[in-house]
């Protein structure tokens, strides 16, 4: 029979669901039920030393902080290891392995890293430790860097070297690739290891795929209580312990496993779940950092299908090494769609030209000050423009559009309700709800901004091309960090509560900026203070009694 280990990764990569913060007795009692369920390898934390010690977490700066935890307890015959990802915890804060509760020490490093990082598990195996090699989103490795690291672990002799598949982008036939890449080329003493996660559910089936192959080195497969563990989450350990028991006639107590999800692991579930989801799918679809995916749907303004065609422009090394200015530049660049908008224009103009215009968006004043609106268009029938929403208390002229997750959402009412549509060029119309209006995006949008494409700044800049001489607004009610920012809190955006003050300082300043060429008129509350003119119709900060979010 191969000589196969397994390893659990519960208190070190399931960690970063909860900051490592599971509570002193969580980590005794983890750690207790682990060795009592036979699994050969425990990983107790990270060595970190920007982290200060605290008893409760299992990240700590040193491997005194590791006996401070767990050096009391009795481990049997499991092998105890922590992790470092290289640079952040020094050679100093490392006793010999003689003197510390870790019998080996796991080194997670990215590619361009190698040489250095393979030096430093050179200096960790000096000081005793079984020193594990781990090769940090192997799958950006080719054929010719990955013989490069087994010249590497050759001279360095590790104790095992690991494929970490670190965005959950292995399939059978890669994860095999690699795995017979490094059994047939590294030295037969050095281990082999693999770490699944299962942003496309293949760390099981994975983990299967790797251990039916026999081979003359150890295998070493990690796994974690309940998959507990970063992004998508790890593969589940009980899972793991089950097929090797029927399969490979080990003896793992799996009843101690599930003992530690009901008592230790479920607390954690909610509300920082981890585990299979959309996001770490289009990560893993795409091949790229989650980050970018993060960055693209928190600007909430795209739809799925926008953000995928984007995340496919990713090239080379950038795909998993995040650059925000990389990710921004496509984003500008993909929206902007040209088109010869001058007809359009010219229709606009003949449409609004010497017409009060009331443009409405879904700020909680929409609701709270409902009389004040009503009032307005009784007495003045102004042309209603609704910006990226369907009002439910008034019926618009024009919806402008230029947000797309907005537009997607409101596609089928749309088509049956027929509103007429002005929609900025990074939108793509349907045949059933036909865009009446295209104006260029790229001529609209503010490329200095922290946020380019705001949309009643943009619609501001239009109405201006298009001549007219006085606007009302109601429903903009600039952004709060703690009040609600919509009539209706399904449209809240969290990145609009963190950068509150800066949106209501550049779309106050804008507003400033334009006051010779459109004249603004605040008819509800807003905290766009002093931006607008018409005397007494503007109601400064002081006068705001609530806010509502009037961006998207």
């Amino acid at each position: 029979m191969n000589d196969i280990r397994l390893l659990d990764c519960t208190l070190r990569d399931g960690g970063y669901v909860n900051d490592w913060n599971f509570g002193h007795d969580n980590l005794v009692s983890i750690f207790e039920r682990l060795v009592d369920a036979n699994v050969d390898m425990i990983e107790i934390g990270f060595l970190d030393e920007r982290r200060p010690f605290d008893i409760n977490r299992s990240i700590m700066p040193d491997t005194d902080s590791v006996a401070r935890i767990y050096g009391k307890l009795d481990r049997k015959q499991t092998m105890v290891v922590g992790m470092i990802d290289y640079g952040t915890c020094s050679m100093e804060q490392i006793r010999p392995c003689s003197e510390s509760f870790l019998d080996g020490i796991r080194v997670i490093f990215k590619k361009h890293l190698r040489e250095v990082a393979f030096a430093f598990c050179k200096g960790l195996k000096e000081k005793g430790y079984k020193v594990f090699a781990q090769l940090v989103a192997v799958t950006s490795y080719d054929d010719e860097e990955m013989m490069d690291v087994v010249r590497l672990a050759n001279e360095v002799k590790p104790y095992a070297v690991s494929m970490v598949d670190t965005y959950g982008l292995m399939h059978q036939n890669n994860l095999l690739h690699y795995f017979h890449l490094l059994d047939t080329h590294l030295n037969a003493e050095i281990g082999l290891g693999y770490h699944a996660h299962n942003n496309f559910q293949m760390g099981y089936a994975n983990c299967i795929a790797m251990l039916s192959n026999q081979i003359d080195r150890m295998l070493i497969v990690d796994g974690s209580i309940y998959g507990m563990g970063k992004s998508a989450g790890n593969v589940p350990i009980e899972l793991v312990a089950m097929y090797m028991n029927n399969a490979l006639g080990k003896r793992y107590h799996i009843s101690q496993i599930l003992e530690a999800i009901d008592a230790n692991i479920s607390q954690f579930y909610h509300p920082a779940t981890w585990g299979y989801n959309m996001f770490y799918y289009v990560a893993a679809f795409n091949d790229c950092h989650p980050e970018y995916v993060s960055y693209l749907m928190n600007k909430r303004t795209l739809s799925i299908k926008s953000i995928n065609e984007i995340l496919g422009k990713l090239q080379g090394e950038k795909k998993l090494l995040f650059d925000k200015n990389v990710i921004e530049t496509l984003y500008v660049e993909y929206q902007k769609k040209d088109v010869n908008d001058a007809q359009d224009r010219e229709r606009l103009k003949e449409k609004l030209s010497g017409r009060k215009i009331l443009l409405i968006g879904p700020g909680v004043t929409i609701k709270t000050q409902r009389e004040r609106i009503s009032g307005f268009i009784k007495d003045n029938g102004p042309v209603i423009i609704s910006i990226n929403y369907v009002p439910e208390e008034f019926t618009p002229d024009y919806i402008f559009l230029s947000n797309s997750k907005r537009y997607v959402q409101l596609a089928t009412r749309l088509s049956q309700e027929k509103f007429t549509l002005i929609a900025t060029s990074n939108l793509t119309g349907t045949k059933e709800a036909a865009f009446d209006y295209v104006l260029n995006f790229s001529s609209l949008m503010d490329s200095e901004a922290e946020i380019v494409d705001n949309p009643l700044i943009m619609l501001l800049k239009a109405l201006i091309d298009l001549a007219c001489q006085e606007v009302t607004l109601a429903g903009f009610d600039g952004y709060s960090g703690e009040a609600s920012n919509y009539y209706n809190s399904s449209m809240e955006y969290d990145f609009a509560k963190n950068m509150a003050e800066y949106l209501n300082q550049y779309t106050t300043t804008f507003l400033k900026e334009i006051r010779n060429r459109l004249r603004v008129i605040f008819l509800t509350d807003s905290r766009y203070e002093g931006a607008g003119q018409g005397g007494d119709e503007v109601v400064s900060l002081s006068g705001c009694v609530q806010g509502g979010k009037d961006e998207n």
